[in-house]
């Protein structure tokens, strides 16, 4: 069972945004949109071994998330690491990773999905999209690179059922997000967008080539990622974006993160370990109900369990008074200063909503929606409440 200091010693130190400016000893890496980072006035900043645009010249945090919200931002997301499975067992074999349903997947839909051990922990969260009888499309963090690397090596490895083949996905990765971002991507394309929905995909000539459209996303509104395998054609990409003045420009790391905390969605290492199971990170949705059934993937037994006696902690939104509650905050019964109850895992003044939101694991019997609670921040005791996520309703096209 999850507790406050397990959740303390193994999620990393720092908020999201000190986390962009830590220290790295080995030399950065550089996506294929360094320069292109560089030449439009982005702050640079080490996030997951790569040199990252934080925030860019003339526009602020808070400019760049209401942008988003209101019209349309690129993001350089060609740091996260890029996969594809193929060859016979390979839905065999990652539905042994995953707990995803991907016998059931429609080709060219996706399905947010979780990495597991053994005992059912989060080795990393995933998009996995299939794209034909065994052939998918999967994506995961670039901070959990070289453990994801090896983890899939060794599955492989052990694995002994077809001959499965997992390779690299180089190039540029963009995501294009806000409400206009599908009249802008259209104007760039003869392929009809409005065929693909939240959660689906497809190979569309743009830029002089057929590349991979996803329709989703990590800020809660429409948006595109699309997987430009060519370096040239992803630079010229990028810059047939900026020719959209006044409506399309490139965001940095800081908006990403509170857009997707608007959003409620799990940041590796703050909401998600290898010691949170994907019941107790309130995602017991991505498990589908033929994965319940047979209990054949990693870390089964446990998480089942868990489903079925509905305890322990679980992760749930709050809303907090005074100053913002950011990660590593200690929750409080509201009757009961003695001990905390547990620990934020990410937070921060909400830009569109200008109130303090968070994301906590707490037992089950304060995690309801309107439970009051409190945070200690600064040494003072701050009223809070238990609120349903996302906090931000998402703006999604189904």
């Amino acid at each position: 069972m999850m507790n406050v200091a397990r959740v303390q010693r193994s999620k990393v130190a720092g908020s999201a945004l000190r986390r962009l400016y830590s220290t790295e000893s080995e030399p950065l890496a550089k996506t294929v949109y360094h320069d292109f980072h560089i030449a439009h006035g982005g702050k640079m900043v080490p996030y997951a071994g790569f040199d990252m645009p934080v925030l860019y010249k003339g526009q602020t945090h808070i400019e760049s998330h209401n942008w988003v919200r209101n019209k349309a931002g690129m993001f350089d997301v060609s740091h996260m690491f890029q996969h594809r499975f193929s060859g016979p067992g390979a839905t065999k074999l990652l539905e042994k990773l995953t707990p995803g349903d991907l016998q059931g997947l429609q080709p060219f839909t996706s399905t947010l999905s979780v990495l597991l051990n053994e005992k059912g922990g989060i080795i990393d969260d995933t998009i996995v999209t299939k794209h034909g009888e065994d052939d998918f499309y999967v994506v995961t963090n670039a901070g959990c690179r070289e453990k994801d690397l090896k983890f899939f090596e060794d599955a492989i490895a052990n694995f002994g059922q077809g001959n499965v083949k997992r390779e690299t996905i180089n190039g540029g990765l963009v995501a294009l997000q806000g409400p206009q971002a599908a009249e802008v991507l259209q104007k760039l394309t003869n392929y009809d967008l409005s065929t693909i929905k939240f959660g689906q995909s497809a190979f569309v000539d743009i830029v002089g080539g057929k590349y991979h459209v996803a329709r989703g996303g990590y800020t809660g509104e429409d948006g595109f990622e699309v997987s430009i395998t060519d370096d040239k054609a992803a630079i010229d990409f990028a810059n047939k974006l900026m020719d959209f003045d006044g409506i399309v420009k490139p965001i940095g790391l800081a908006a990403r993160d509170s857009l997707r905390l608007e959003a409620g969605m799990c940041l590796y290492g703050y909401e998600l370990n290898e010691d949170i199971s994907p019941v107790e990170a309130a995602l017991t949705w991505v498990i589908g109900k033929r994965r319940r059934a047979e209990g054949d993937f990693n870390g089964a037994d446990n998480i089942l369990k868990q489903i079925a006696e509905k305890k322990g902690n679980l992760r749930c939104g709050i809303i907090s008074e005074g100053p913002a509650a950011r990660d590593g905050t200690e929750v409080y019964a509201p009757n009961d200063q003695s001990k905390p109850i547990g620990v934020i895992t990410s937070g921060s003044l909400s830009p569109t909503l200008k109130k303090n939101i968070s994301m906590a694991y707490l037992p089950r019997s304060f995690a309801k929606k309107d439970t009051d609670v409190q945070v200690k921040v600064r040494g003072k005791f701050r009223n809070a409440k238990v609120v349903k996520m996302p906090f931000v309703a998402p703006n999604y096209y189904k």
